[in-house]
């Protein structure tokens, strides 16, 4: 149908399309900026904005469980962190994009592959408000099926083939139906968590084989301020820790291949 001269429908519902298209575009881009901005600028260290974007309207979520209320996007919270948290490494080149090297120790200081996210540092919740992570043994609702092996008592051995400790316990994930960590009995009476995904099982020999780490560096990982009980937060520096091992767990790691 023409609407006029040789403007007709189809031209119409064509241009309200282009329109709309180009609406959406920019309302999906300026959402992506709600997290991870503003950036921080690798010449200068300090918060920053770029390309030619504007930061939406914060928007209020209310978290379940009477956590309170987070604002997204939340810029000087971010530009907050960016500024107040000093990392343990420094740029190779004055030039922007230049890689970084770590000064210390980067599976402890965050680093490179054991960087970890500022996750809230309160335990994961079930639907019912309940802890999402704990110790089978707290439990009686969780038990080891027959047909599988009870890991419990086994030897943990590290990258370099030497014994770190037990398996005391393992920690289930009650909402996802799954081990989630095994935890270790050191000596001297100190435990550290390693996630399953980390952990070869090897029931020939009845020993659990983690290549991610060494068998001293158990002693140094990141640990929980509440037993039987682990934050996000702390699961973010845990699971980091032995991310970081793959690449810093030893120096010849470190070094390339070629």
């Amino acid at each position: 149908m023409t609407i006029f001269g040789h403007f007709d429908i189809a031209q119409l519902c064509l241009y309200a399309f282009w329109a709309f298209f180009f609406g959406l575009v920019i309302y999906l881009q300026r959402e992506a900026l709600r997290e991870g901005y503003p950036l921080e600028s690798e010449v200068s260290g300090k918060p920053a904005m770029f390309g030619p974007w504007k930061m939406p309207e914060p928007k209020v979520f209310n978290l379940p469980h009477g956590h309170g209320r987070v604002l997204a996007p939340n810029p000087e919270k971010d530009a907050r962190e960016i500024t107040d948290r000093k990392l343990a490494m420094r740029a190779t080149e004055k030039w922007s994009g230049s890689p970084f090297e770590p000064t210390g120790d980067p599976m402890i200081d965050g680093v490179g592959p054991a960087a970890w996210a500022e996750r809230s540092d309160y335990p994961e919740l079930t639907i019912e408000g309940a802890p999402k992570i704990v110790p089978m043994a707290s439990t009686t609702d969780w038990s080891i099926a027959g047909e599988d092996s009870d890991i419990r008592g086994w030897k943990v051995t590290g990258c370099d083939g030497e014994v770190a400790g037990t398996v005391s316990d393992v920690w289930v994930d009650r909402s996802e139906s799954m081990l989630r960590y095994i935890e270790v009995a050191l000596e001297g009476g100190k435990t550290a968590l390693c996630p399953m995904s980390a952990v070869r099982v090897d029931v020939t020999t009845k020993s659990c084989k983690v290549a991610s780490v060494t068998a001293a560096q158990f002693a140094l990982v990141p640990g929980v301020k509440k037993p039987g009980q682990i934050t996000m937060l702390e699961e973010e520096k845990v699971m980091a820790f032995y991310a970081g091992g793959r690449l810093y767990a030893t120096p010849r790691r470190v070094e390339p291949w070629l």
